[in-house]
């Protein structure tokens, strides 16, 4: 986990500009480094390091002996770089992942780089000898990546959107930043005057398509057919290979546990692998909540069946209260449910890093969106219609769930990995048939919990726990963290004001208190910028008014018969 910036064509002192680079420095809190483009003086990289892999020769841009004329910048890990080494037989001038990117460009162009790429990323690589700029992003949007371009051809990139909104520029002062989409490479031309023209967007993958980079992975080919033990089986094998190939590091790994079938799955199979390669330190997970509410309770559950060394976070009231502005200033958004449950998460994060040296923080995210997890599926219209939105959650991911995964545990420098997302699991339970994906007997995830049933990974009562919501699971069941949000917000928010939120916003208008006051703060660091979130997330198929799981009438919790 790094930040990444650069700029092409600018006309303003690159000294004054690159302030806006040090607004990413909690990407990457080991070294920086602010680097100019031979022959191009208006054109620059800047670049936070988190150390993660190859500690010596980790610093980027990066740049070969052998491709004088590259110059990468990337944000991410490549989990298959050895094995596209040994199958292309390149020859690496350091240990770092992201080398490779320089290798599969200079042999097939920027096509092939993005779709053998196996893992998360999102790079900027410039060929000074072809004139040409390249930016790509992993297909779920794991690593972020903004953008801006005016009309006279000055770009900027940046692994957050901070970094970007107070360029400065001749021509403009208030051109658009854009998240850069997911799953795709745009080619731009380079001018001599440092400045660029986009060539083309271009779709390298999508969620159900199974990714090129399988023919070298360490998983051969499997069972084909769709009866119940051998999907089980496959469902396990690349769930337990998309754990493992996520061990890369030469830092800390720990666990973030909830306690909810998600997390606890990836802490019992990330601990079992660990235990196999003989990692010398225990495993730390991490819960957070309020006194005995329902995710600490079960984390403690899960901690104990597993044997991790394990860590509760106290949430009091205060403390989540005073976290929300500087919660909304790093996700840049106003999502409530985003909002909600990132106050947690950022909480937790900021106790990983100041008590532990876990570094390399693993995650449940993506399981949802994909297991059809979320409360409401129980009322699809028909199995087809659950399976059309289990994609368009996952493609929308890098605006919710993942932009909040990222930014909380960014924003205390530390780097996520969620196997969940894996390609070729993801690829594979999409392949499923639908029917075989929908929530049974009332329970939601019915297929994956079915598959590790009989794993003894995890405590039958845990498995098989119903869905809890991430913000409200951190609280006590008497009364959810949402309500408890709602209460302080009354009474920071008029009810006049509520009544005139289309007026003053009327894109994505505020229907509630909770929800202008959000607003506001997001104005108030990002004026202007609420196309960021192109709509609010929640519930289908229900007549929801706020996206919490616990106002939908399946909602039962833990202490509920």
């Amino acid at each position: 986990m790094c930040g990444i910036w650069a700029l092409f064509g600018s006309d303003e002192c690159l000294s004054v500009q690159c302030l806006s680079a040090m607004k990413i420095a909690h990407r990457g809190p080991d070294a920086f480094r602010f680097e100019n483009v031979n022959g191009f003086t208006n054109c620059c990289f800047g670049f936070h390091r988190l150390a993660v892999v190859d500690q010596l020769y980790g610093m980027q841009p990066i740049r070969v002996k052998k491709f004088p004329y590259l110059w990468l910048c990337y944000n991410g890990e490549i989990y298959n770089f050895k094995q596209l080494q040994k199958q292309f037989g390149f020859d690496f001038q350091t240990l770092v992942d992201g080398e490779v990117i320089l290798h599969l460009y200079n042999r097939g162009g920027i096509e092939q780089t993005a779709s053998m790429l196996d893992g998360v990323f999102a790079f900027i690589l410039l060929d000074t000898a072809n004139r040409k700029v390249f930016l790509a992003r992993d297909t779920y949007g794991v690593r972020p990546l903004f953008k801006v371009l005016t009309d006279d051809g000055f770009l900027g990139v940046c692994s957050e959107a901070k970094g970007l909104i107070n360029l400065k520029h001749s021509t403009s002062l208030c051109s658009k930043v854009e998240p850069f989409l997911p799953g795709h490479y745009e080619v731009l031309d380079l001018k001599p005057s440092g400045k660029v023209a986009s060539v083309e967007l271009v779709k390298f993958h999508s969620c159900k398509d199974e990714p090129l980079h399988v023919a070298c992975d360490t998983v051969e080919a499997l069972p084909s057919g769709f009866d119940l033990e051998t999907v089980k089986s496959n469902i396990r094998i690349l769930f337990e290979n998309a754990v493992r190939k996520r061990l890369m590091a030469h830092r800390r790994i720990g666990c973030l546990l909830s306690g909810g079938l998600d997390s606890s799955l990836v802490a019992a199979v990330l601990l079992k692998l660990m235990k196999e390669i003989n990692v010398n330190y225990p495993l730390q997970t991490f819960a957070i909540g309020m006194e005995n509410s329902p995710d600490l309770l079960a984390a403690r559950k899960v901690a104990a069946h597993i044997g991790s060394e394990h860590h509760e976070v106290i949430l009091n009231t205060e403390e989540g209260i005073q976290a929300i502005e500087e919660v909304i200033f790093s996700l840049e958004t106003y999502d409530i449910t985003t909002i909600r449950a990132s106050i947690g998460m950022y909480l937790v994060s900021k106790y990983i890093r100041k008590k532990t040296d876990s570094v390399v923080i693993f995650s449940g995210e993506g399981s949802d969106e994909l297991t059809q997890g979320y409360i409401y599926f129980h009322k699809a219209p028909s199995p087809e219609e659950a399976a059309e939105e289990s994609e368009r959650l996952l493609k929308e991911l890098y605006l919710f769930d993942v932009l909040r995964a990222d930014r909380t545990t960014a924003a205390h420098g530390l780097e996520l990995r969620v196997p969940f997302l894996d390609h070729r699991f993801t690829s594979y339970y999409l392949s499923l048939p639908a029917e075989l994906r929908i929530p049974k007997n009332g329970i939601e995830k019915y297929l994956l919990r079915l598959s590790f049933e009989d794993s003894n990974l995890l405590p039958k009562e845990i498995l098989w726990r119903p869905k809890e919501a991430f913000s409200d699971g951190i609280a006590s069941v008497k009364k959810s963290w949402f309500s408890i949000l709602q209460d302080y917000i009354d009474q920071q928010v008029d009810d006049l004001l509520l009544e005139t939120a289309a007026e003053k916003y009327p894109f994505n208008p505020p229907k509630t208190k909770e929800s202008y006051y959000y607003r506001q703060i997001f104005e108030k660091h990002y004026s202007g910028r609420s196309s960021w979130l192109p709509h609010y997330w929640m519930p289908r198929w229900v007549k929801a008014t706020d996206p919490s799981a616990r106002t939908l009438k399946h909602y039962k919790s833990d202490t509920q018969e």
